[in-house]
């Protein structure tokens, strides 16, 4: 990670990265209590921690990613939980580009949203 990157996800975590990668980990925490719920909270916590340092990563899609149980849960994602998360990281995006000092973040957002809808056989590396 180079020097850009890390004062990019210091600025992320100060400016809310910390609050929202805290919101999905006690998210994904709750979702793990029920056994039905365990895949969706693991992917959510997963987001959680992607959310922490954004800057300097890229999504990427396993090898396993479009297999037939990957897309069932990621349908079921999508219907209960994956249009809320990307329209507040599109909502937070719009926000953030009105400013050029905002842009960067901006584009973190925009970058966070396919793994907000499709986490199921992906990740941000």
């Amino acid at each position: 990670m180079n020097i850009m990157s890390l004062l990019g996800n210091i600025l992320w975590l100060i400016f809310g990265g910390l609050i929202t990668g805290l919101g999905y980990i006690l998210g994904g925490f709750a979702l793990c209590l029920t056994i039905i719920g365990i895949p969706f909270g693991l992917q959510s916590i997963k987001l959680g921690f992607a959310v922490f340092a954004p800057f300097g990563k890229e999504v990427v899609e396993k090898p396993h990613a479009n297999n037939v149980l990957n897309l069932v849960f990621n349908v079921i994602w999508i219907l209960l939980f994956g249009w809320p998360i990307a329209t507040a990281h599109i909502t937070s995006a719009i926000v953030m580009a009105i400013t050029i000092i905002g842009i960067p973040f901006s584009v973190q957002h925009l970058k966070l949203i396919p793994l907000s809808l499709l986490p199921f056989g992906r990740d941000l590396q």
